[in-house]
């Protein structure tokens, strides 16, 4: 319900309102942020490089940067909150909304608002304007920071950073998309969402199907440089339906079909669909992962301004590894490199349990990695596996083609 002309005279007459703006990016780049968005990607480096696990954000849906109040959670600070921490951020969120649904009436009805409803509503109207005293009870959201995982995340992509700049380099993409996993997973192998998404690239069972290989034996998910590929093959293909890369990285949340309703009706002005788009499931998550990206693009190209105490990278991923030109057993493949089938697993992680079992084969053309030094080692023994004349684009050797 819009405010009466009278009403928001009174708004702006209380409080006065101050534009927020921020420089645009004047470098032609494929990753545009407008003003608007750049509050949101604001607030998204606060909580990876700013907010701790143990602080909880409370905030404006709807313009990010209102952030109302950062609170202590009770201890212990884990991974996910307790029963009790739950509660007290419910209440905590609970509160403040009453608080605003307060306000919100009192300007409707002409009423004098207290001093700490005034530094409230100023807040809001220094950024939304005296309109955005409407609703805002309706847009309080709870985030808790992420400091931790993000620096984590960091020192896990030291192992893989550089082979996925390589993939997308030789699929003829944006290197920068690599640093998408720091939104999706944080770098975590046997990451697991809700929704059934899974590993470090975060693909659906579905969308796998249609991108890597999935078979009994083998679920490319679990492998962080074949489901970058997987990554690569659905970005080109979102890219090229959809034209810019605001949508098709959107589309990574969203779905390609999801984002080409909202281009069909406001084409590619990326920030208008943002504020206008109304899809069903078009949601807080959908409208900010380009922000999270473009977020964790500048943290994670510059960390160290971000975390001066320091990082302590993994090593980049060395190993040797195959494509086998026909399915194979993984105790065959075992024998085959004189690798304990445990040693083996450990480094297969798209290994199926049921391929473990030796019930099915890991199919033809998937990779296989191998210990650092087996091919020269093999080799030595007079067994080397035939050369594939197709150079490898991951850190490590050359892949080899190996017939079981």
């Amino acid at each position: 319900m819009a405010l009466r002309r009278g009403v928001l005279a009174l708004v702006l007459a209380l409080i006065p309102l101050s534009g927020v703006r921020a420089a645009a990016d004047d470098v032609e780049t494929p990753f545009p942020c407008s003003e608007t968005m750049r509050e949101g990607v604001l607030f998204w480096k606060n909580v990876w490089s700013k907010w701790t696990l143990e602080q909880v954000v409370l905030h404006d849906t709807d313009h990010p940067s209102i952030v109302y109040e950062v609170f202590e959670l009770p201890p212990p600070a884990g991974e996910t909150y307790t029963d009790a921490q739950r509660e007290y951020v419910k209440g905590r969120r609970e509160a403040l909304q009453a608080q605003l649904a307060a306000i919100e009436r009192k300007v409707t009805e002409a009423e004098q608002l207290l001093d700490d409803e005034k530094a409230l509503a100023l807040k809001i109207t220094e950024v939304a304007g005296g309109a955005g005293i409407t609703g805002a009870s309706q847009r309080v959201r709870s985030q808790r920071g992420l400091k931790e995982r993000f620096r984590r995340g960091l020192e896990i992509s030291g192992r893989y950073h550089d082979a996925f700049v390589a993939v997308f380099r030789e699929a003829g993409l944006p290197e920068d998309l690599a640093y998408l996993p720091h939104v999706e997973s944080s770098f975590q192998v046997a990451a697991r969402s809700s929704a059934g998404a899974v590993g470090v690239w975060q693909f659906t069972r579905g969308a796998a199907r249609k991108f890597m290989l999935m078979t009994p034996g083998l679920d490319e998910r679990l492998d962080p440089i074949a489901s970058a590929r997987g990554a690569a093959r659905y970005l080109k293909a979102a890219y090229d339906a959809l034209g810019s890369w605001p949508l098709a990285i959107t589309s990574y949340n969203h779905g390609i079909e999801g984002m080409r309703l909202a281009r069909d009706r406001y084409g590619l002005d990326f920030p208008k669909i943002l504020d206008e788009y109304d899809g069903r499931t078009f949601g807080f998550a959908s409208k900010n992962f380009y922000k999270e990206f473009l977020a964790a693009r500048e943290i994670a190209s510059d960390p160290a301004a971000y975390f001066p105490e320091g990082l302590v990278p993994d090593p980049p991923l060395q190993h040797d590894r195959v494509t086998l030109e026909r399915p194979a057993a993984a105790s065959t493949l075992a024998a085959r490199y004189r690798v304990p089938l445990t040693g083996l697993a450990s480094i297969n992680p798209a290994w199926t349990s049921r391929a473990l079992r030796g019930n099915s084969p890991v199919p033809a053309g998937a990779e296989i990695w191998l210990p650092d030094g087996t091919l020269e080692r093999i080799a030595s023994l007079g067994k080397k596996p035939k050369a594939s004349p197709k150079a490898s684009a991951v850190v490590g050797p050359p892949a080899a083609t190996m017939r079981p």
